[in-house]
């Protein structure tokens, strides 16, 4: 090793190793690539080793890069516990919540509730990851996370709050001298799905459909882009009932297609539930969400 070596390098390394990617790792960080790739490359200067090969399929760790992401995880889970330990000690009904949720639940259904909780308790300062990939409670990279499946991280306090009833919605122009949707008829419309992610795909698969990526007429992994893309008339897409019944553009398939529920999890570090802040806001979720379903 060639001289000390800054948190902030492992911490990018770390990011890396955990998105697979530059680009990846630089969206979910909100730092640029060039960035990332700059403190890779002085990182691996500095330990005299290469700690990712570049392949096709992304970023892959080496053998000497597994072993640092295994340290750099251990010396993050480390502080997180620290941080935790301090705000036990100093805990009020004051101070910052961080909350993790999908982008979805960020957009449209988070601002409601934080304002509402915001009027209650002026003193509370909240920052929303939007994301749909998965914060670590552990590290401290959130507080609270709203999940849409049953968390798996260890040492964590979970409750599941409600289910959120689905359904397929479209703009009423779009379906304007079009048929009524069924099982059989409904790949004939545009249908707008995710690009990577195969929930929806599996989802249809499991009501008889035959389908694929490439059936899809529209694709991305953003939901809020596939969302807009639903209230612009460009086709079919799925919601959230109570989330598409705001707008009153749309028309709700109700009766034609049964696309079930939409679980929704919040959790917290064990060590955290008693911190009255946390606590509070967590209670605050979970009646919200339970009001919504």
């Amino acid at each position: 090793m060639n001289g000390k070596v800054p948190w902030q390098l492992l911490q990018s390394m770390a990011a890396i190793a955990e998105h697979g990617s530059l680009s990846a790792a630089a969206r979910e960080v909100g730092v640029s690539q060039p960035t990332l790739s700059r403190h890779l490359s002085t990182l691996e200067d500095l330990l005299g080793d290469r700690l990712f090969d570049r392949t096709r399929e992304g970023m892959a760790l080496t053998v000497k890069g597994e072993q640092l992401f295994q340290e750099v995880r251990s010396m993050a889970d480390t502080a997180g516990r620290i941080s935790r330990k301090g705000e036990e000690e100093a805990d009020d009904l004051s101070g910052t919540v961080r909350i993790s949720a999908s982008q979805i639940v960020a957009t449209y259904l988070l601002p409601d509730i934080l304002t509402e909780l915001r009027r209650k308790t002026p003193h509370l300062a909240y920052e929303v990851v939007a994301s749909d990939t998965s914060q670590n409670l552990i590290r401290r990279e959130a507080d609270i996370a709203v999940r849409m499946y049953r968390p798996r991280q260890s040492d964590l306090f979970i409750r599941k709050v409600a289910e959120l009833k689905l359904g397929i919605f479209a703009h009423r122009d779009y379906m304007a001298g079009k048929d009524t949707i069924t099982v059989d008829n409904f790949m004939s419309f545009d249908v707008i799905g995710y690009d990577r992610s195969s929930l929806i795909l599996d989802g249809m698969r499991a009501l008889g459909m035959k389908v694929d990526r490439d059936d899809f007429a529209f694709r991305s992994d953003d939901q809020v882009v596939c969302w807009n893309m639903v209230r612009a008339g460009y086709g079919l897409g799925m919601m959230q009932v109570e989330l598409g019944k705001r707008d009153p553009n749309l028309v709700h398939f109700a009766s034609e297609i049964d696309i079930g529920s939409m679980p929704v999890w919040l959790a917290a570090h064990k060590e955290l539930k008693s911190s009255p802040r946390i606590r509070m806001v967590f209670d605050h979720l979970a009646t919200s969400f339970q009001r919504a379903s």
